[in-house]
């Protein structure tokens, strides 16, 4: 399709409901008053929310877009996303029809029906596809909401060697579309939990496909003054606006497109599937020398993990810019529902005294219901590891990591030197982190061995983080999370709590290099890597070219 003068339609005048007031109250804060997101249903404010059966589709096959919509007539537009958008689809005029959400949308999914389709052409490249759906109001403004389809690859269309595989279990986990996640929400005997049980067929919350330039990142920009208050600039940024209450925390548009976009930019041939696709279809992974995951991508399923250390152990090589490699999901059917029952896992999950499948059961990898470490498959794991750059965890933090073996060839090209840090211009060390129990000698790092933790993990370069916020002493102000979640952690391991939480407050964030098999697997343990991609920043973009050389011309 020509795409010649085309404007994207996130552009230009966005519908705002109309104007009320409400009491506030002084003690009222983000936890204190949660907002999920879900449609108005009143033909007065016209809007139209899309969504489909599964995330990714083969060439050939036919999108069926379920639709509920209060307007008479509406559109929908359709262009891959990355360096330089390519529409693929403009329908215009179509015919409305409104069909009620389920109060328990966000865990049944939503019964709506299909009100327009794609027939994906043989030839389409594999890619993220927007799917932006739009209506008008009164006055001329406009309803926008976003979706996404995935067009896998095919032997016929791969491009390369490179395979990237999109966070989206950690999408999933997040999205609190239609009353909850899996943090916070409307489940439960008092309708005040998060959901254990997340349906795939249901809209994003907004703010997890498209972002505007300059919404802000969880992490700080600066370092804050003596005494400053914590500052959480996605929060009060995005709670006014109407964006999802976790749009930076994970999806699309914060973490994976900015990894999609400058590798595009670079000449990299990638393509693209979902975590989805690599629990169902591991053999895709054969096609490929190089798997690429981001970002926030905290949760996994056995399969999962199954088929990267499988790809690897064969002479595959991993990838992993990207950090909180923390949960175990399983999918139910048919892959339609994620499954994490988290801290309730070890007392609620179905699955606990299961003795065929209670390996299945939906904890913390590194967990007793569990065992199985995450460095086991990416070399890190999110227990010794966490959070910094942001609110009270390391505000003043160097933002970047510390180089302790500088002749590894992931630096090479660079002029680091031993203690030299990088990547704190961009910020690329910050949210959550991964890291490892380690200890020094002869002024280098090294792993602290433990069962499941290959002793083949090198340490390249880290950086200090922490599982809790600092209770700073002055004027008034109230913590964002506080110790909330390394009480979470605690709870989960077999340590007597006050052992538990002297080993786990103090973590930090790794580079590490870890063969393995017949490959390889190097891991930059950070969420916030991919800004110093999106930045520029030359270090950071040097050490990922390194490392997606190597390992696509293996």
């Amino acid at each position: 399709m020509k795409t010649t003068g085309w404007v994207p339609p996130e552009l230009g005048s966005h519908a705002i409901a109309p104007r009320r007031v409400r009491k506030g109250f002084a003690d009222e804060s983000v936890f204190s008053d949660f907002r999920f997101q879900a449609p108005r249903e009143d033909r007065d404010f016209p809007e139209v929310f899309v969504c489909t059966e599964r995330m990714s589709y083969d060439p050939g096959e036919t999108v069926e877009f379920l639709a509920s919509t209060t307007a008479d007539r509406w559109s929908m537009t359709i262009y891959r996303d990355g360096h330089a958008p390519e529409l693929v689809k403009q329908a215009d005029g179509l015919a409305g029809a409104f069909a009620a959400t389920s109060p328990t949308a966000y865990m049944d999914g939503c019964d709506w029906p299909v009100l327009h389709t794609w027939r994906i052409p043989h030839d389409m490249r594999s890619g993220f596809y927007r799917v932006v759906s739009t209506c008008e109001r009164a006055h001329g403004e406009r309803f926008v909401q976003h979706h996404f389809v995935v067009v896998r690859p095919t032997p016929q269309t791969q491009k390369g060697r490179i395979l990237f595989v999109l966070a989206t279990a950690t999408w999933t986990a997040y999205n609190d579309w239609g009353g909850a996640n899996h943090y916070f929400g409307t489940w439960g005997a008092n309708r005040n939990e998060g959901s254990p049980i997340l349906s795939l067929r249901r809209p994003w919350s907004r703010g997890f496909v498209w972002l505007p330039d300059g919404a802000p990142r969880i992490t700080l920009d600066r370092a804050p003054r003596m005494n400053e208050m914590p500052r959480y600039p996605s929060k009060e940024w995005g709670y006014p606006g109407g964006w999802a209450q976790n749009y930076a925390c994970a999806g699309w548009a914060q973490f994976d497109r900015h990894f999609a976009v400058w590798a595009e930019s670079q000449g990299y041939d990638f393509d693209v599937i979902t975590q989805t696709d690599l629990h169902a279809r591991p053999e895709t992974l054969d096609r490929y020398s190089c798997v690429v995951t981001v970002g926030h991508d905290e949760y996994w399923s056995w399969d999962m993990r199954q088929a990267v250390e499988s790809f690897v152990e064969r002479g595959g090589n991993l990838s992993r810019f990207g950090g909180n490699f923390l949960w175990q999901i399983r999918f139910e059917e048919d892959g339609g529902k994620q499954i994490c029952w988290k801290s309730k896992a070890p007392k609620q999950d179905p699955l606990r005294d299961d003795p065929e499948r209670k390996h299945l059961v939906t904890c913390a990898w590194e967990s007793p219901a569990v065992g199985w470490p995450g460095a086991s498959t990416v070399g890190v794991n999110g227990y010794h590891g966490m959070y910094a750059n942001w609110g009270s965890f390391t505000p003043r933090g160097s933002r970047g990591f510390t180089v302790f073996r500088p002749n590894h060839w992931a630096f090479a090209g660079t002029n680091l030197s031993y203690a030299d840090v990088f990547g704190s211009e961009a910020g690329v060390f910050g949210y959550e982190v991964d890291g490892l129990d380690y200890t020094f000698s002869e002024g280098l790092p090294h792993a602290v061995p433990a069962s499941g933790v290959p002793d083949s993990i090198e340490i390249l370069a880290m950086s200090p983080a922490v599982l809790f916020e600092h209770e700073q002493v002055g004027s008034g102000f109230r913590n964002y999370i506080g110790d909330d979640d390394l009480e979470t952690i605690v709870s989960m391991v077999d340590d007597e709590p006050d052992v538990a939480r002297r080993k786990l407050r103090y973590g930090s964030g790794m580079m590490v290099s870890m063969p393995r098999g017949k490959g390889h697997v190097v891991t930059a343990g950070s969420c916030e890597w991919i800004v110093g991609l999106t930045r520029s920043e030359p270090f950071t973009e040097k050490i990922t070219r390194n490392i997606l050389d190597r390992f696509s011309a293996e």
